[in-house]
């Protein structure tokens, strides 16, 4: 049996609580991403939640008891809303966990960071897409974010927050991500999320990465994860690489490495030379899924079980959150691994990975298909 560390999992029931919300607080945002799952506009909605609203939200995440969710309040560019301190602070008291997901900005300024974390938020993600200028600016489809982005992550962590740097692997610029890791070092952040493609809102105009290349980026991932502490979004199929990958003592002759994983592997050596950071134990993934643990709360109050899977599950305008988180027939068939569709139904691993539900619902239409970003065939004693 896998050594028991190579994936975390959860102390309470998770289809009774959830691990982490994502409450994307707007949509409005100055940037025009070309992977925004929001398809992002540029004034707010006059139907986003209130502020007493939104309070009385923040009251029901509480109300689950402890351990009560981790809260991440997103957009959009949730520093669109002026009331943004005055939510967090509303958390804080309740005893959330309040984190922040920005957009870079000129409403990111330091005396707001100050504000923020003066009103209790603990954490602070910035998105860097690419090792450049060109790349980054070009997915944000603004000129000068990228060298705005630095700076930004300086400010935050100087300010007191935890910094988590998000990245968006794609086809374009999958082959940046040793400069990229190597950036996210620099800056000191604390996590580096990295999120997988999903064909959904803008992101449709962006090739995600084959399923065969995915699974060498996730290798990878695992033997850079000694340096810095990693995050996969959308691939939880790399829980189910960490146990297979777990004891294992020769890994290139159990798991053939390709061109891709080699190209990565090389430019990393090349470019942590000579500075190479202290390695560390890799962090074990957390066992989290769409539905399972996880949930998303869009700006006028519809709730999904991820942000890139639109499906949704209720809304929190007629029906407390607690209430469609346990209650909701959808997120209820997140939560059975064993009926999904295809490969995902019948994989040894279903119960800890499950496949991206969200990547299924894109391709398929169904959220309980085979997740098609996987190229894991399972144990033929499985089948039947």
């Amino acid at each position: 049996m896998p050594a028991p560390s190579a994936v975390r999992h959860l102390h309470h029931d998770a289809s009774e609580r959830p691990f982490i919300v994502i409450w994307e607080v707007t949509r409005a945002c100055q940037l025009a991403c070309t992977h925004c799952r929001a398809e992002a506009i540029r004034s707010r909605n006059p139907l986003e939640l209130s502020t007493a609203e939104g309070k009385r939200l923040l009251d029901e995440l509480a109300s689950f008891g402890t351990p009560r969710p981790l809260v991440v309040l997103t957009g959009g560019d949730p520093f669109e809303r002026p009331d943004l301190p005055e939510l967090v602070a509303h958390g804080t008291e309740l005893g959330l966990s309040m984190a922040l997901s920005p957009s870079v900005t000129d409403r990111l300024t330091r005396p707001v960071l100050v504000e923020l974390h003066a009103a209790g938020a603990k954490a602070v993600s910035l998105s860097l897409d690419g090792a450049s200028a060109q790349t980054h600016d070009s997915f944000r489809g603004v000129d000068g974010v990228f060298d705005a982005t630095l700076e930004a992550a300086r400010m935050v962590r100087d300010v007191g927050f935890r910094l988590q740097i998000n990245t968006t692997v794609t086809s374009g610029n999958v082959h940046e991500l040793p400069e990229v890791l190597k950036t996210v070092i620099d800056l000191g952040a604390s996590l580096w999320s990295v999120f997988f493609l999903i064909p959904t809102g803008r992101g449709k105009a962006l090739e995600p990465l084959t399923a065969a290349d995915e699974e060498e980026v996730l290798h990878w991932l695992h033997d850079a994860s000694s340096f810095i502490a990693i995050k996969t979004t959308e691939a939880p199929h790399y829980r189910r690489l960490a146990i297979q990958r777990s004891g294992v003592d020769n890994l290139d002759e159990a798991f053939p490495v390709g061109p891709l994983r080699d190209a990565l592997r090389r430019d990393t050596a090349r470019l942590l030379a000579g500075q190479e950071p202290q390695r560390r134990r890799p962090r074990p993934p957390i066992d989290v899924n769409s539905g399972r643990g996880f949930a998303f709360i869009d700006h006028v109050g519809t709730v999904y079980p991820s942000g890139f899977l639109p499906a949704p599950a209720g809304s929190v305008h007629g029906t407390p959150f607690p209430e469609i988180y346990r209650s909701s027939p959808l997120l209820q068939s997140l939560r059975d691994p064993d009926g999904f569709g295809g490969r995902c139904g019948r994989c040894e691993f279903r119960t800890v990975c499950g496949g991206s539900r969200s990547h299924a619902f894109a391709v398929t239409g169904d959220p309980l298909a085979e997740d098609p970003s996987c190229r894991y065939e399972p144990a033929a004693a499985t089948l039947g």
